[in-house]
Parts: structure tokens; C-alpha cells; sequence
């Protein structure tokens, strides 16, 4: 068993440092020689634009990288929203409401996530944008990963 950030168990029960071994390296979050990541998705996309997985990642020398798919953890605050419409989108996405209430906008329609849980997704060819009338958090795994879709930031 692995808890990030307190004291864990492995599996033949030994507790404590070293015994209970969280996949942390020197870097503080991998483990070169068995190719496991343990992080935080808040503290880990804060740096990325809540992106934890895909194209992004340095190529090589991070488990993250990936070209089948992108993962991020939004955090939005009260008011947030997209700079521009995503236009020819070339890829299929999920987006899952972990908290908070979260506005998905589609040229036909504007679905509304109010539950935890509750999910949207959407295939290559959808134009789309968003906005978080609320605090929100929401979890979104987009396949493949293709580079090009990065919006500034306001």
C-alpha cells in the first residue's frame, strides 16, 4: 500500500522509511529503476496548467510522457473560463466534475456538471470552450496527445 505524504505499508507488511517505500526518489516524486511516479495532481499541474500526462512531459527520462493520451487536473476559481473556442479539434476527450459546478460549452449546446462525478465527453470535430460559474475541479483525459493546443494564459 502507498499513501503519498504519510507513513506507508508494503506489501509484506513492513512499516516506516525505507520499509514502506512510496516510489519517491531523490527528486522527491520518481523512482528511475521501476518506472513509478507518485505526485499530487494539484501540486504537480500547478506548474503545467494542471497537465500531469501527455506530449509535454520530457520525453525519455519522465513515466508522464505519453503520446496516446493527456491527463489534467483543472482547478478553476469562481468565473473562470476559456480564453478562445477550440476549433478543429482533432481528438476525443472526458471530462469528469470531481467538486464545484462546471459549465461545458458546445456550439448546440451548454452541458452542466453539478454532481461530483458526472462526466461529458466529446470526439474529434467538436468545437468547444468552458466556464466555472463556481469554484470547480475536474479531471480531463483527451486521446491521442497532439501538440498545438496550448492557450495562453489570461
Amino acid at each position: 500500500m502507498v499513501e503519498v505524504g504519510h507513513e506507508s505499508t508494503s506489501r509484506d507488511g513492513r512499516r516506516g522509511a525505507g520499509a514502506g517505500h512510496d516510489g519517491r526518489g531523490a527528486d522527491g516524486a520518481r523512482d528511475g529503476a521501476s518506472g513509478i511516479y507518485v505526485g499530487n495532481a494539484a501540486r504537480d499541474g500547478a506548474g503545467n496548467g494542471g497537465w500531469l500526462l501527455g506530449h509535454f512531459m520530457p520525453p525519455g527520462v519522465d513515466i508522464r510522457h505519453s503520446t496516446d493520451v493527456e491527463v489534467k487536473w483543472g482547478v478553476h476559481p469562481p468565473g473562470d473560463t476559456r480564453a478562445e473556442w477550440v476549433t478543429g479539434e482533432r481528438r476525443t476527450a472526458l471530462l469528469v466534475l470531481v467538486s464545484g459546478r462546471f459549465h461545458m460549452e458546445f456550439r448546440d449546446r451548454t452541458v452542466v456538471l453539478a454532481e461530483p462525478g458526472d462526466y461529458v465527453v466529446w470526439g474529434p470535430g467538436v468545437d468547444h470552450s468552458w466556464y466555472a460559474p463556481e469554484a470547480a475541479v475536474v479531471l480531463t483525459v483527451r486521446w491521442p496527445s497532439i501538440p498545438g493546443y496550448r492557450v495562453a494564459s489570461s
